[in-house]
């Protein structure tokens, strides 16, 4: 099976040692995005729905970059910070998706990178042609 490194300039840079997302077949696995503005690399200063529009939108932009769009998710995993911000993220959600939505999973960590509240990470798949 053939594997790509998906980049794009749309989504920050990779903070570390990893690739914004890899290519493996049809699958798409998009590494954890927390709200960095993509042109300067800087966080976004914002409240906690500004952050979760940026981390969405920086998955938007890896997911176009593969060929793909967010309704082609099929897992996505939330991490926050605290958890009295589930009903908050779900509305932001419900904005950027439309049913069927992804499968999902909302975990409370003690920390996240750069100490953001909300971090998400995925899986997409791509559909084949024919």
């Amino acid at each position: 099976m053939s594997r790509s490194v998906i980049q794009t300039d749309r989504a920050p840079a990779a903070i570390g040692p990893y690739s914004q997302a890899v290519r493996a077949g049809d699958t798409v696995y998009l590494s954890g995005q927390i709200p960095l503005v993509p042109a300067t690399g800087e966080l976004l200063d914002g409240d906690f729905e500004a952050l979760t529009r940026q981390v969405f939108d920086n998955l938007a932009a890896v997911a176009e970059a593969a060929g793909g769009s967010l309704n082609d998710l099929v897992k996505l995993n939330i991490f926050l910070t605290d958890l009295g911000h589930f009903q908050t993220l779900n509305a932001i959600m419900a904005e950027y998706f439309s049913e069927p939505y992804p499968a999902r999973a909302a975990i409370q960590v003690a920390a996240l990178p750069k100490g953001v509240p909300v971090e998400m990470d995925a899986v997409m798949v791509l559909a084949t042609a024919g």
